[in-house]
């Protein structure tokens, strides 16, 4: 069991940080790759927001005795 919390938890960090980065990219601030097509789109801020709420779930799962 501890070994699927640990899992939950480090997939759930990856989701967090990916997700900032999509609501980043989605709010043109943040320009990595130059060449995104994420670049401006709200799509993508929203699509971030999702993926990293599902990821603070994730964790607060795996960190939940």
């Amino acid at each position: 069991m501890a070994a699927v919390k640990a899992i939950m938890t480090i997939v759930g960090v990856a989701a967090i940080l990916m997700g900032g980065l999509w609501m980043l990219q989605g709010l043109d601030i943040v320009h990595w790759p130059e060449s995104s097509f994420m670049l401006g789109d709200r799509v993508w801020t929203r699509n971030g927001a999702v993926l990293a709420v599902a990821g603070i779930l994730l964790v607060w799962f795996g960190r939940k005795r």
